[in-house]
């Protein structure tokens, strides 16, 4: 009996360490190359339409990876762009669906006051294969239609649509 018992706990024991989860775990992140050439080419759409602007680039894990800032913009625009990211990167959620859903009453206004956070449009998600890596985000052009449809948006979703290929195949 004290064998049969002895058996079953190793048996129930084993299977259980076998369910453990992973104690170390692996993610993927953007080179420095390819966060440069993002922010890079977010500046070179806003220049296109007339913009000046700054640009952020932060890990998933919210740490700043690229910084730019254009010659003509402004000095709030350094910290509003990398709030932007942050807040994208921090509620794995573009700013501009945030602010609306804030807008609609779908969110709790208290989301807004989250040390750190902005809910305005310009902070956009950077995905790669179907693994949330990071965000970008984009201070310094006007609001455009909608916070969803922000000008500093479109600009950050340039930015990613330069380095998609690397994104997809890397």
């Amino acid at each position: 009996m004290s064998r049969l018992y002895f058996a079953l706990l190793v048996l129930f024991t084993s299977s259980l360490h076998a369910a453990e989860p992973e104690k170390i775990y692996s993610t993927r992140t953007l080179s420095l190359d390819l966060a440069s050439k993002l922010a890079w080419h977010a500046i070179l759409d806003c220049r296109q339409r007339g913009y000046s602007v700054a640009v952020s680039v932060v890990d998933r894990g919210g740490n700043t990876q690229a910084l730019y800032r254009d010659r003509f913009a402004g000095p709030h625009t350094i910290k509003t762009a990398t709030r932007k990211a942050w807040t994208a990167n921090s509620f794995r959620q573009s700013t501009g669906t945030l602010a609306t859903l804030l807008k609609e009453g779908v969110i709790p206004s208290q989301v807004q006051h989250n040390p750190g956070a902005l809910l305005v449009g310009g902070g956009e998600l950077i995905n790669s294969q179907g693994e949330l890596i990071g965000a970008v985000g984009v201070s310094g052009a006007p609001p455009g239609k909608s916070e969803k449809d922000s000008i500093d948006g479109a600009c950050a979703k340039a930015g990613i649509e330069a380095i998609r290929e690397n994104l997809e195949f890397d």
